[in-house]
C-alpha cells in the first residue's frame, strides 16, 4: 500500500453510515465511496460486487438475475451474510429489482448501493427501492476530517478530493486534476446523461467555472456558449443531478428590500473548478479576487457538507438586494434561527466589511450576524462577530448538539 493510500484509510469521515440498515451511498467519483465502504463493511460476512470490474459487469448487465441466485446460493450452503455491496450500481439500473426481491425474501441482510449519481437510475426508470433504502451523500474531504495538518493555501487551489489534496506533489496533483477533468466529468458526464452534444456542454463547461459562485444568468451563459435557453437550463440540472455541483437559492424569507429571484451555482470542489478554467499552474495570491472567490466556495461548500452529513436540517440561501448589498449565506434553522454569515479571505476585518449584514439585519433584526475570516481570533465589529473560519464551522456543528438537546427535553 502506497504512503499517500495509507493516510486515505487512515481519516476519518464526518459521514455516519449504518451499520445495518440499506442504503444508497452517492457521491463524485474519487472522493473515496469505495474507501469507506469497505473500511466499514469489510468483515467475513461482507459479498462485493465491484461494477467498474469489465468481468462483473458484463456478468450482472447480461443476466441481473445472478446477484440473487449466488446470494441465495451462498446462504443455502450455510453461510452467513450480513451485508451485500453493489459498487456503481447505476451501470447495472436492473439490480435493484433483484435487490428488492431479495429484501421481500431474505431478512437479515443490509444492501449498500454505491454510485456516482441517482441521475441514471432515475432516468431509466430504476426501482429505487420505495423507502428501503436510506440515501446518503459523500463529498470531498472537509478541513476537520484532514485535521491539524489542513493546510488551506493547498486546499483552495487544488481542492480536497481526497486522493489528490493528500498527494505530496504539486504537479502531481495537478495532473490528476487535468485528468479528471477530461475523461472524468467528459466521459461520465457524456455516458450517464447521455448528452448528444457534447462540444455543447464543453463550451458550456469553463463558463459555469468563470461564473462559479455568481448569480446564474442562464441567457448571457446561453449566448456565450452558443446554446439555447432550455440547453443551458438542462446542462446546470445535470451538473446538479451529478452532484458536480449545487445551486444555492436567494433568502425566501420576508424583506422590505427588493432582493434577487435567480440562484448561484457552485462547482463542487474548488480545485475541479481551477482545472476547468485550466488555471492550476497559477499559484493564488492572498490579495488576489481569485483567492477570495475560492475561499468563499470552500466554506460554502464546507457549510454544505456539515448541513448534509449531520442531518441538521439547515435552509441555507443567500441574501442579496437589487442595490448590490449582499450576504453570502443564511442559515435558518428547523427551531427558527437565523445565522447571517458574510465570508471575506481578509485576515484584518473591519466594519466596511460588514455593511451587507448591517442590511440583511434591517430586515431579520434578531439574526446572528458573523463575518467569517482568516482572522487569529475573534473580534466584535458592531453587532457583528467577526470568527476565524474554523470557529464558524464549529459553531454550525454545534447545531447539531442544540437539536440533541431539544429531543432530548421533548422525551422528558
Amino acid at each position: 500500500m502506497s504512503q499517500k493510500m495509507y493516510i486515505v484509510n487512515m481519516i476519518t469521515r464526518e459521514l455516519q453510515l449504518p451499520g445495518q440498515h440499506s442504503f444508497f451511498l452517492f457521491g463524485p467519483r474519487q472522493t473515496g465511496k469505495s474507501t469507506l465502504i469497505r473500511s466499514l463493511y469489510g468483515s467475513p460476512g461482507t459479498i462485493y460486487y465491484d461494477l467498474l470490474r469489465t468481468e462483473e459487469y458484463r456478468k450482472l448487465s447480461a443476466r441481473p438475475e445472478l446477484l440473487r441466485a449466488e446470494i441465495t446460493g451462498v446462504m443455502s450452503a450455510g453461510s452467513r451474510i450480513d451485508h451485500v455491496i453493489i459498487d456503481e450500481v447505476q451501470r447495472v439500473p436492473q439490480l435493484l429489482d433483484e435487490v428488492h426481491a431479495l429484501m421481500e425474501e431474505v431478512q437479515g441482510i443490509s444492501f449498500i448501493l454505491s454510485g456516482s449519481s441517482a441521475r441514471k437510475l432515475k432516468r431509466s426508470h430504476a426501482n429505487m427501492l420505495g423507502g428501503r433504502a436510506w440515501t446518503y451523500h459523500l463529498f470531498p474531504l472537509t478541513a476537520a476530517e484532514i485535521g491539524e495538518c489542513f493546510d488551506l493555501s493547498r486546499a483552495l487551489r487544488f481542492g480536497t478530493l481526497p486522493g489528490i489534496y493528500l498527494d505530496e506533489s504539486d504537479s502531481n496533483r495537478s495532473e490528476s486534476l487535468r485528468s479528471y477533468v477530461e475523461t472524468y466529468i467528459r466521459e461520465e458526464i457524456e455516458l450517464e446523461a447521455q448528452l448528444r452534444n457534447i462540444g455543447g456542454f464543453l463550451r458550456f463547461l469553463p463558463i459555469v467555472a468563470a461564473e462559479n459562485g455568481s448569480i446564474v444568468n442562464y441567457s448571457n451563459v446561453a449566448r456565450e456558449s452558443g446554446l439555447s435557453l432550455a440547453t443551458v437550463r438542462g446542462y446546470y440540472q445535470i451538473l446538479d443531478d451529478t452532484l458536480l455541483g449545487f445551486f444555492l437559492f436567494p433568502y425566501g424569507g420576508s424583506v422590505r428590500q427588493r432582493v434577487v429571484r435567480h440562484p448561484k451555482f457552485y462547482l463542487f470542489d474548488p480545485g475541479v473548478t481551477a482545472a476547468i478554467q485550466r488555471r492550476l499552474s497559477a499559484a493564488l495570491e492572498e490579495n488576489d479576487g481569485a483567492y477570495g472567490r475560492a475561499f468563499e466556495h470552500l466554506l460554502i461548500r464546507e457549510i454544505k457538507t456539515i448541513n448534509d452529513y449531520l442531518r441538521l436540517d439547515l435552509d441555507i440561501s443567500f441574501f442579496r438586494t437589487d442595490r448590490g448589498a449582499e450576504v453570502d449565506c443564511i442559515i435558518r434553522t428547523p427551531a427558527g434561527r437565523t445565522i447571517a454569515v458574510e465570508i471575506k479571505s481578509t485576515r484584518s476585518p473591519a466594519s466596511s466589511h460588514t455593511s451587507g449584514l448591517r442590511a440583511f439585519a434591517e430586515n431579520v433584526p434578531d439574526a446572528e450576524l458573523i463575518l467569517a475570516c482568516r482572522a487569529p481570533r475573534a473580534l466584535q465589529l458592531g453587532r457583528t462577530l467577526a470568527l476565524p473560519w474554523q470557529d464558524v464551522l464549529a459553531k454550525i456543528r454545534e447545531l447539531h448538539h442544540d437539536a440533541e438537546k431539544r429531543e432530548g427535553a421533548g422525551r422528558q
